[in-house]
């Protein structure tokens, strides 16, 4: 499918993003591997106004989300394409495989899909590396676990072909000559874990941070070694060198200012700030109890201008979806509204559940009008959910403090950096409202936007990863797989 976003430009095709991955060895200079031209394709991307990404749908790379495109690798080329001064087009209907013929045969300027280098691709370049990709072995809970690669001999275990990881274990191979596994170019990380889970595999490699950030929805999968040295992310290009030159250059400065670090710390890092046992939870209650409550959150968030998953994320992170819930301070009810807040928004009765969700979301929509204008979405979003927990005043002075402080006021992550000051004497005395709880404003909002994005990455998959959908005879994914057995 081709996706656009950018700028308006005369042709038919708007825009959006890209990168490539691949893996560099370290003897080749800035990840060159195939033909050098001095050539036009730089001046191409500029003259026609957009940079053409080839790609694949997958999380860990760019999918379509509830607010537009995501992804890291979507993260990644889009700011590429910025500091070039073009827009984006972005087609995401390819396999690994396929990504790299688009680009070598000029359908594309980039190509990004978490490859690795191939050594056998003498028409492509690559970049500098962006990341390291370590491989993992991960089994299904409840089997012994598996500690070193012997340990793999009885166990039927599966890898998407053309990632790399192929090549790891055939490199593997004459050192461990009993290492056997199936390999599929039709299967997705997500598909290995669907089906390790299910028990069509006893076990899968994938790279580490694939397996961060989707173990949330696979429970019965667990972590067990990593297998082979780190291979590295990075872009394939036709062969410009002008074009390579501008994709370095560009890699080298977001390493050098921190962008990447942070980057993929907000994509593959997640595991770090919820916990994990909590977010199991979670998934529990969304089978056990959303479906009940879907209606009222899709109907009030609509009547509001809201995502209905972040109204239902408030009300996870306020009662757990418990209409009778009461809080020591008072507070109750499913969207556990104080008592003044629900005489402002004219709500009789706090434990009726329509009535609570109802009433929050109003009083969301007027929190989030009485944030400054300057402050933009979803910064705007956030400071809203800030104000929910704490107070729109401890909100405001938290924004005084930034400023005084000389970081911005409009930023989120500015203000949420200062919120926890509000409980320190000497800052909170220095504000109109005193003190307030931010630190725990802070982890307020950090929490509701996970959950808000588990909500979304289970309601997108099941539109997009039919196997992360609870296994039926209808959605099982049966990859034609290639058995690689040891050399006779």
């Amino acid at each position: 499918m081709k996706y656009c976003l950018g700028r308006p430009r005369p042709s038919a095709v708007l825009l959006l993003s890209a990168l490539i991955a691949l893996a560099m060895p370290a003897r080749l200079p800035l990840g060159i591997a195939g033909p050098l031209v001095s050539g036009g394709q730089l001046a191409e991307v500029q003259a026609r106004d957009f940079l053409e990404v080839a790609t694949r749908n997958a999380p860990s790379t760019f999918y379509e989300g509830q607010r537009g495109p995501g992804g890291f690798e979507f993260e990644l080329f889009s700011r590429f394409a910025d500091s070039l001064g073009v827009s984006l087009a972005v087609d995401d209907e390819h396999r690994s495989s396929e990504v790299l013929d688009r680009v070598a045969s000029g359908g594309a300027d980039i190509g990004a899909a978490g490859l690795v280098l191939d050594r056998r691709r003498s028409d492509l370049i690559y970049s500098r590396p962006i990341m390291s990709m370590q491989p993992l072995v991960i089994y299904r809970r409840g089997m012994a676990a598996p500690s070193e690669i012997a340990d793999l001999d009885n166990l039927d275990v599966g890898i998407a072909t053309h990632n790399g990881i192929s090549r790891t274990l055939r490199e593997l191979q004459p050192q461990h000559p009993t290492l056997s596994w199936r390999e599929s170019p039709g299967v997705e990380a997500t598909d290995l874990l669907a089906m390790v889970q299910r028990g069509e595999l006893d076990a899968a490699v994938v790279y580490a941070h694939e397996f961060r950030i989707n173990r949330l929805f696979f429970r019965e999968v667990e972590p067990a070694f990593e297998i082979g040295e780190p291979l590295s992310l990075s872009w394939a290009i036709q062969g410009d060198l002008a074009l390579l030159e501008r994709a370095n250059d560009f890699i080298a400065t977001m390493r050098t200012s921190g962008e990447l670090k942070a980057l993929a710390q907000q994509y593959f890092g997640q595991d770090d700030y919820l916990e994990y046992v909590g977010t199991r939870r979670f998934l529990e209650q969304i089978e056990q109890h959303l479906d009940r409550w879907r209606a009222p959150f899709k109907r009030a968030a609509a009547e509001n201008d809201f995502d209905w998953q972040l109204l239902a994320a408030v009300g996870y992170q306020e009662s757990h979806w418990r209409p009778d819930a009461v809080s020591p301070t008072g507070v109750r009810g499913m969207m556990m509204l104080t008592r003044d807040t629900a005489r402002f928004m004219e709500i009789e009765d706090r434990e009726d559940p329509l009535q609570s969700i109802d009433g929050s979301a109003r009083y969301l929509r007027y929190l989030h009008g009485r944030i400054p204008d300057s402050v933009t979405e979803p910064d705007r979003t956030w400071m809203t959910l800030a104000a929910y927990n704490l107070g729109l005043g401890h909100l405001l002075d938290a924004r005084e403090l930034a400023r005084q402080r000389n970081l911005d006021p409009d930023q989120w992550q500015d203000v949420r950096n200062t919120l926890p000051l509000l409980q320190e004497q000497r800052w909170y005395r220095r504000v109109e409202h005193g003190f307030a709880r931010g630190s725990v404003a802070a982890l307020y909002v950090r929490n509701v936007r996970r959950y808000e994005e588990i909500l979304n990455y289970v309601h997108r998959s099941q539109r997009r990863f039919p196997s992360l959908v609870r296994a039926t005879a209808n959605n099982r994914v049966t990859p034609a797989f290639e058995v690689i057995a040891p050399a006779p």
